[in-house]
C-alpha cells in the first residue's frame, strides 16, 4: 500500500511514536517563523528556556503585523525581536520587507521540510510542497530549542482538482468551494492533499492561496504535490537548488476523498460572519458596496496584484467606494512599480497601504459602522475588522477589483476576455531586509533591547490536588480567538504585556469578565462547540492564565487552541453528554475532586461537581503521556525547564 505525500514527509520526520491515525506523533522541525504580534512572547519563552542558539535550518523573525507605530510599543517590540534574533540565530525580517507567509514563500520555503510558525496561516508554505503547519509561540520556541512538535497523527483527505478555472474565476474561489463543502470543522485531525490533473494548471501562488485559507476549515494543514510547477517558481526565485519533486504514490489510500471539477467553478464569496457561509456573487446580487481591500498572506503576491491592475487600469474607483491595496512583498511591490502597474493602481484611486498584514488583522481601515466591505482575506469573524457592526465578505482579487470600479457586488466574468497572466522567469531578488544573525563567535557580544511594556511570562503552578471554583463566562458555539483576545489597533501593542491585555480578554463577549475573573481569583469558563477556531495566538490562553482560570470544559475545541491551553497548564475539558452543557449557568461553582491523582493516573474520564445544582457531570481530560506531563508541571515552559536539568 502507497504512502499519501503528507505520510511520507511526517514518517521522514517522525522522531516519537507511530504513524497510526489518531495517535500523538512528534516530528522534527527543520523551519520556524515567527510574527511580531506573537513573536515577542515566543522569544521571552525561548530566552526563558536557556538554549543559546537555534537548532533549526532556519529561523526567521518576521514584522508584519504590529506596524502602526502610533507609540513607543509596538517599535520597542521590533527592537526586541531584532536583537534577539541577532543573538540566538534568526533571520530578522524588517518592517516594510512583507508579510511572513508571502515572503517566506518566495524566499526560504522548501518542498519536503517541515515548518511551524505561530500564525495560524503557516500552511501557506504547503502550496510549495511543505508540511507547515501553525502552533503557538510556545511550541515554536521549543522548536527552535531543538524539541519536537507534537501533533494528532492526522487523517488525510484526497483533493483531487480536475479541468481547468474559467476566466476570471480564481485560487480563492476553489478554497471557498472547499469551505462550503466541509465547513469551518471539517478539517480538525485531518490534512488536507491536493492532487489531481487541475494542479497542473495552477502557479504556486495560486496553490498558496489554497493552502493559507485551508486553516479556515480548522485542518492540521494543506499541501499541495512539488512538481515542474514548483520547480519553475523556485528558479525564478534562484532557488532552483532546493527543489525536490514530490507526490504521493500512485495506490496511496486516503481516509477522505473529494472531487472539485475546476471548470464548473464560478466567483463567490464568504458572507458575513464566518468563511463557510459561502455564496455565489451572482446569487448575492449587486448590492452597494462601501469599501475594498486588496492584500493580506491569502492574495497578494505578484500574479493578484497584476490582475487587479488589469481590471483598474483606465477607470476610476467608484465614488462612494473607498479601495485600499497593500502588496505581499518588499518583492512585489518593487515589482509592481518597475512594470507600471503600481502607477495604475494609483491613478484608479486606490490607496496604497504598505506591505503588511494591515486591515486584515484590524490594524486600520476599519470599515464605517455598517458598513459592507469586499476583502481578499482569509476571515470574516465578526468584529475582526475593527468595527463591530461591519459586515466583511471574502472574495478574490477579481471580484473586489472589479466591484471597486462598479460600487456594488460584480462578477468579473461581466468585463470580457481575460487576458493570459504569467508569472516572470526572474523575480526581482533583493534581501536586504532581511538581517541574517550574528555569528555564534559573536553573539555574547549583542546586546537585548528591552522596553519597559515587555513583560514576563505570567506565573505558572502545578497541578492542584483539586479544583474548586465558580464559572466566570459561559459561552455559544464557535467562539474564535477574536472573541477570546481580540486584535486590532488599540489591543495589538499590549501582546508582549500579558497584564495589560488581559483587560481586554473575551471583552466582545462580555466587557466585565476581566474584573470579575480577577475579582474570582480562579475560575472556569465554559463553552459549545469547536471552541477557540481562527488565530495560532497563545494569548488567548495566556490571557485566561493570568485572569485565574484552571480549566475550559466545552463541547469541542479547534486543535491549536487546545494545544495553547495544554502549554499554558489550563486544562482542557470536554462533556461526554453535550446536554450537559445547558445543565451549567455563569455563576455556578464547580469541583474537580482528586483532578491531579486522576490525571497522575492515566483517567480520562473525570467527574465534575456542580455544587451550586446538586448534579455531576461526566468529562473527557484525553492527555497522552507527555501532555498530561505538561498539565501536571503547570505547563510547556515548566515541562521543558524540567527536562532540560
Amino acid at each position: 500500500m502507497g504512502l499519501t505525500l503528507t505520510e511520507k514527509i511526517l514518517k521522514a520526520h517522525l522522531v516519537d511514536g507511530e504513524m497510526v491515525k489518531g495517535q500523538e506523533i512528534g516530528i522534527r522541525i527543520d523551519q520556524t517563523l515567527t510574527q511580531d504580534a506573537t513573536g515577542t512572547m515566543a522569544y521571552l519563552e525561548f530566552e526563558a528556556m536557556g538554549v543559546p542558539r537555534v537548532r533549526t535550518e532556519r529561523s526567521v523573525a518576521y514584522i508584519d503585523h504590529n506596524t502602526l507605530q502610533n507609540g513607543f510599543e509596538n517599535a520597542d517590540d521590533h527592537r526586541f525581536i531584532g536583537s534577539v534574533a541577532k543573538k540566538h540565530g534568526i533571520y530578522f525580517s524588517r518592517p516594510g520587507n512583507g508579510i511572513c507567509h508571502q515572503v517566506h514563500l518566495e524566499r526560504f520555503g522548501i518542498p519536503g521540510k517541515t515548518l511551524i510558525g505561530s500564525d495560524s496561516h503557516t500552511p501557506t508554505g504547503g502550496g510549495i510542497g511543505m508540511i507547515a503547519i501553525g502552533a503557538g509561540g510556545l511550541d515554536v520556541a521549543v522548536a527552535m530549542g531543538g524539541g519536537a512538535y507534537y501533533i494528532t497523527c492526522p487523517k488525510v483527505v484526497k483533493v483531487e482538482l480536475k479541468g481547468k478555472l474559467s476566466p476570471w474565476v480564481a485560487a480563492k474561489d476553489v478554497i471557498l468551494e472547499v469551505l462550503k463543502r466541509m465547513s469551518v470543522k471539517g478539517g480538525v485531525g485531518k490534512v488536507i492533499e491536493y492532487c489531481g490533473e487541475g494542479v497542473k494548471t495552477l502557479s504556486v501562488p495560486e496553490r498558496a492561496t489554497i493552502t493559507n485559507m485551508g486553516a479556515e476549515l480548522g485542518a492540521t494543514t494543506s499541501i499541495f504535490p512539488s512538481d515542474e510547477i514548483t520547480k519553475e517558481f523556485l528558479k525564478a526565485q534562484k532557488r532552483e537548488e532546493v527543489w525536490t519533486e514530490l507526490s504521493a504514490d500512485p495506490d496511496a489510500v486516503y481516509d477522505e476523498e473529494l472531487t472539485i471539477d475546476l471548470s464548473t467553478l464560478e466567483p463567490m464569496a464568504a458572507c458575513p460572519h464566518s468563511p463557510d457561509n459561502v455564496k455565489s456573487v451572482k446569487e448575492i446580487g449587486r448590492i452597494k458596496i462601501d469599501q475594498v481591500c486588496i492584500g493580506s498572506c491569502t492574495n497578494s503576491s505578484l500574479m493578484d496584484m497584476l490582475k487587479v491592475a488589469h481590471i483598474l487600469k483606465g477607470r476610476t474607483v467608484h465614488p462612494d467606494v473607498s479601495l485600499a491595496i497593500a502588496p505581499g512583498s518588499k518583492q512585489v511591490l518593487n515589482m509592481l512599480a518597475e512594470n507600471g502597474a503600481l502607477s495604475i493602481m494609483i491613478d484608479a484611486g486606490a490607496r496604497i497601504l504598505e506591505s503588511a498584514c494591515g486591515p486584515c488583522i484590524g490594524m486600520g481601515q476599519s470599515p464605517n459602522s455598517k458598513g459592507i466591505s469586499l476583502r481578499t482575506f482569509n476571515r470574516n469573524f465578526e468584529g475582526r475588522s475593527g468595527t463591530k457592526d461591519g459586515q466583511i465578505y471574502l472574495v478574490s482579487p477579481e471580484v473586489a477589483a472589479a466591484s471597486a470600479i462598479a460600487g456594488v457586488f460584480s462578477d468579473p466574468r461581466d468585463l470580457g476576455d481575460m487576458p493570459e497572466f504569467k508569472l516572470p522567469e526572474v523575480f526581482k531578488i533583493n534581501d536586504n531586509m532581511i538581517v541574517p544573525p550574528a555569528a555564534e563567535a559573536d553573539m555574547d557580544s549583542v546586546e537585548i533591547l528591552r522596553g519597559p511594556n515587555i513583560k514576563p511570562f505570567p506565573e505558572t503552578s502545578p497541578l492542584d490536588d483539586s479544583i474548586d471554583a465558580g464559572v466566570s463566562l459561559k459561552v455559544g458555539d464557535n467562539i474564535t480567538t477574536d472573541h477570546i483576545m481580540p486584535a486590532g489597533a488599540k489591543i495589538l501593542p499590549l501582546r508582549s504585556n500579558i497584564p495589560a491585555i488581559s483587560q481586554h480578554c473575551f471583552t466582545i463577549c462580555d466587557e466585565h469578565f476581566p474584573a470579575r475573573a480577577k475579582e474570582m481569583g480562579k475560575s472556569i469558563i465554559v463553552g459549545g462547540s469547536n471552541y477557540g477556531q481562527g488565530s495560532s495566538r497563545e494569548h488567548a490562553a495566556l490571557a485566561p492564565l493570568y485572569l485565574g482560570i484552571k480549566a475550559v470544559l466545552v463541547k469541542s475545541f479547534a486543535r491549536i487552541h487546545r494545544a495553547n491551553l495544554i502549554n499554558a497548564g489550563i486544562l482542557p475539558l470536554t462533556f461526554v453528554n453535550e446536554a450537559d452543557y445547558d445543565t451549567i449557568d455563569q455563576g455556578d461553582e464547580l469541583v474537580l475532586e482528586n483532578v491531579r491523582n486522576d490525571i497522575e493516573n492515566g483517567v480520562s474520564e473525570l467527574t465534575v461537581k456542580n455544587k451550586t445544582k446538586g448534579n455531576d457531570i461526566k468529562v473527557l481530560c484525553e492527555l497522552s503521556g507527555r501532555t498530561r506531563d505538561i498539565i501536571l508541571a503547570g505547563g510547556l515552559l515548566d515541562y521543558t525547564r524540567e527536562s532540560m536539568k
